[in-house]
């Protein structure tokens, strides 16, 4: 509801007034309104400070063909991959860098960012084992075996940790590229004892393993115009970067393995069944998920166990990275979706053991088509032409595939949360092909700009899936809890990804907190979503940097919002916002004002007595001709005065009549009786400053809303007051009843008119004739209306 309140212009509000325009600056000023200038980086030809790319931006490109074979029996994978490498940038370079992720697993070759440990109260014989300090080789790792140029000439390489930089026989100058040929092969770990974002997991009961590979080949590191090589360790945590490029790989798998993978597979008449090809053909149309492969067909593989062989192959283009699953545990069902914004025609499909049949059967692949459709409303167009869910007991994330859990008990039953977390992590990860997969932020840096941003995204689409979905993050009053810890156990969102502690809090709940009261709250869902929208067009496949996100949602939007991104993403400070006084004033009807002859003294000319530098060098500047404002000199006394051009004794007195104020009658009177003034002081104890948004309640039951923007808070950052003038009585007074500015103390944010906290006084009217009053004169003095700023 609109907010009416009574035309301040009729009255003066004596006792108050004073309060009201009482903002000084002075020691309570605490920057909080201040512009990143001097925090963001400089803009240059490669990024823009309207958030965009540059005219001179560019990006290396990374193409790669490669060939897998998995071992079933040794759970070994064996790889050859040929890498063409495009060095767009301006720099010449004489080494690049690759990552080897596998090699956190390795005993000798991992990042070793060690944490503090203490002694465990109870621990299994696995945990007991891991503890133990490692042989010197516990076999994990990536295992090179040969790495060549295009002709086969060895290269020179270094292995550090997770990174291997190989020193280039000639320089790499710019518009050039690079083909050289890698061989290795890796020990799979089993991701369910030992962790990982790849790996196996094993079933006992059918003696059938899972593959989940992911960051499995030696991989690309960017090389960019804001960080050179990214080529800081995985430590498990901080994902990745990667250069786009196109992908044709091969997987030689058992010949009972159903293989999914990122971008499309170019043989299914090859490695599919008759029955099966037919199928997935009747699915690219079907509204409606269709078994591909069937639960019975899926049962009957996991008991044979073929030792025949096929190869699948695979290709993507314009993506960062290539990940894929195979088992012969899967069922596999899939649906035709359409992106209305594109047209574009993508198979939705999941994959899942039968252990995840009672849930991902009824929900997976829909959950795929919903999120791909909501993000292009939100953000671009989905562009790819898959988008997969494989079941696997986690969450990760890659180009048009992704790994989730969400298993039903052995009866097939499940509970709630188990359904609302699956459909929640599907929705999740599948959100991150748009970011990070399009939108392409570096996450071994930023977490939140791939996390944080996906996760309220993921917020939307849950809304627009089921109203009541039980969000965990998004909504304000979720990370209440989380601001409220102490100080010293808190970190900004701008902080890296290896130092974080709360890492779920920080990296991916905050952020997507801020971002929806930014939507909600501040900036309003037409302005949020048309600059949302162009900061993902603007992004799409590049890598940007959170300036670039700053800058994009202000340019877009027209707002300021430099106090959000220093107060919310730079600093610490939680919103605790109080109300803490309320003074009632009522109107003094009898002590009116009636018109007089107001006389000022002309003493001087009101000019600057001392002539400084600039006005010498004007006055000798012949090129310069000094203004003259004719409609100012015929009508204003004090101009001609000012300028010599009108003689004014200095003991005579100049008057004006004051002729805008009369007696109120019987009829004003009996208008005005029933209005009361309510000023609320406010207190911001947090030390974030927020709109401040109020809902008034009357007596006769009525309520009102009011907001005012955060920007109240600019001169005095500690306090600030509001008067309002109603014509019924206050009953009571709620500070953000819908609990949208994440207030951790709401226990501060009621008042009620019940005489406890409150002060009363009274306040003069005059009726007024003309709006603004009395033009100040030669003395200075302004209309104390106008110095109230009354509207």
């Amino acid at each position: 509801m609109k907010l009416k309140v009574t035309v301040l212009s009729v009255f003066t509000f004596v006792g108050l007034t004073a309060q009201n325009i009482q903002n000084n600056p002075g020691s309570n000023h605490g920057n909080k309104f201040e512009q990143l200038g001097t925090i963001l980086p400089t803009p240059n030809i490669y990024r823009t400070a309207s958030g965009s790319p540059g005219n001179g931006y560019w990006q290396n490109r990374a193409d790669y063909n490669i060939s897998a074979y998995l071992d079933e029996d040794k759970r070994n994978l064996k790889g050859s991959e040929t890498i063409t490498y495009y060095n767009n940038s301006p720099d010449d370079l004489d080494y690049i860098w690759l990552q080897l992720d596998e090699n956190e697993a390795s005993s000798i070759n991992k990042a070793n960012y060690p944490t503090s440990t203490t002694l465990p109260k109870i621990s299994n014989d696995q945990q007991l084992k891991a503890s133990v300090l490692p042989e010197k080789d516990n076999g994990y790792g990536v295992h090179l075996e040969k790495v060549t140029d295009e002709s086969g000439t060895p290269l020179r390489y270094t292995v550090n940790k997770t990174m291997m930089r190989i020193d280039l026989p000639k320089v790499l100058k710019k518009g050039e590229k690079l083909v050289f040929k890698v061989d290795w092969n890796y020990n799979i770990t089993n991701r369910i004892k030992m962790g990982g974002r790849g790996g196996y997991e094993n079933f006992p009961e059918d003696g059938n393993d899972l593959y989940t590979i992911t960051q499995w080949y030696p991989r690309m590191c960017v090389y960019s115009d804001f960080h050179g090589w990214q080529n800081h360790q995985f430590t498990g945590r901080g994902e990745f970067a990667l250069a786009f490029g196109n992908f044709k790989v091969s997987m030689n798998v058992p010949s009972d393995h159903v293989v999914g993978g990122t971008g499309e597979c170019k043989n299914y008449e090859q490695v599919l069944s008759s029955d099966q090809l037919s199928r997935y053909k009747k699915a690219q149309s079907s509204a409606e998920p269709v078994e591909i492969v069937t639960l019975e067909e899926a049962k009957k593989a996991e008991k044979n166990k073929s030792k025949q062989r096929k190869t699948w192959v695979f290709e993507a283009n314009n993506v960062r990275d290539f990940a894929w699953t195979s088992s012969r545990k899967f069922i596999w069902d899939g649906m035709g979706v359409t992106i209305p914004e594109n047209n574009n025609k993508v198979m939705a499909m999941s994959f899942y053991g039968k252990e995840a049949y009672g849930l991902y059967r009824k929900f997976s692949t829909r959950a795929v088509a919903h999120t791909i459709k909501t993000y292009s409303e939100f953000t671009i167009p989905y562009p790819y032409p898959v988008a997969q869910s494989v079941e696997a007991a986690n969450g990760m994330e890659y180009p048009m595939i992704c790994f989730n859990f969400g298993r039903t008990e052995k009866d097939g039953t499940y509970s709630e949360g188990t359904k609302n977390g699956m459909i929640g992590v599907v929705i999740h990860e599948v959100g991150h092909n748009f970011f990070p997969m399009i939108i392409n932020s570096d996450e071994r840096q930023w977490t939140w700009m791939d996390e944080g941003l996906n996760t309220f995204t993921e917020y939307l689409t849950e809304e627009k899936w089921d109203n009541k979905f039980p969000s965990k993050r998004g909504p304000a009053w979720t990370i209440v809890d989380y601001m409220k810890l102490p100080k010293d156990q808190l970190e900004p969102i701008m902080s890296n990804s290896e130092n974080i502690v709360q890492f779920g809090p920080n990296a991916y709940s905050k952020p997507a907190t801020g971002l929806n009261i930014l939507r909600e709250t501040i900036m309003g869902r037409e302005l949020f979503d048309k600059a949302y929208k162009t900061y993902a067009k603007r992004w799409a496949f590049k890598h940007p940097e959170p300036a670039d996100f700053f800058r994009t949602m202000e340019d877009a939007s027209g707002e300021d919002l430099d106090w959000f991104w220093r107060g919310w993403f730079y600093g610490i400070d939680p919103v605790d916002i109080a109300i803490d006084k309320v003074t009632i004033a009522t109107p003094d009807l009898d002590a009116v004002p009636t018109g007089k002859e107001i006389k000022y003294k002309v003493d001087k000319a009101l000019v600057n007595d001392f002539e400084d530098l600039s006005k010498i060098r004007n006055k000798e500047d012949k090129n310069i001709t000094f203004y003259v404002d004719k409609d100012k000199e015929a009508q204003d006394f004090y101009y001609r005065y000012d300028r010599g051009q009108e003689k004014v004794d200095n003991d005579k007195e100049h008057s004006l009549t004051q002729d805008n104020t009369t007696t109120l009658d019987n009829k004003d009177k009996e208008k005005f009786k029933n209005i009361q003034a309510y000023q609320i002081d406010f207190v911001n104890k947090g030390g974030l400053v927020m709109p401040i948004i109020l809902e008034f309640t009357f007596e006769d039951g009525t309520k009102l809303y009011d907001k005012s923007s955060a920007q109240i808070w600019r001169l005095n950052e500690q306090k600030a007051s509001k008067t309002y003038y109603f014509e019924k009585k206050l009953k009571s007074i709620q500070l953000d009843p819908m609990r949208e500015t994440a207030d951790i103390d709401t226990s501060n944010n009621f008042w009620s008119n019940d005489g406890t906290n409150s002060q009363t006084s009274k306040f003069q009217v005059f009726k007024q004739k003309h709006e603004g009053g009395v033009r100040g004169g030669a003395s200075g003095k302004v209309n104390p209306m106008q110095a109230a700023g009354k509207k």
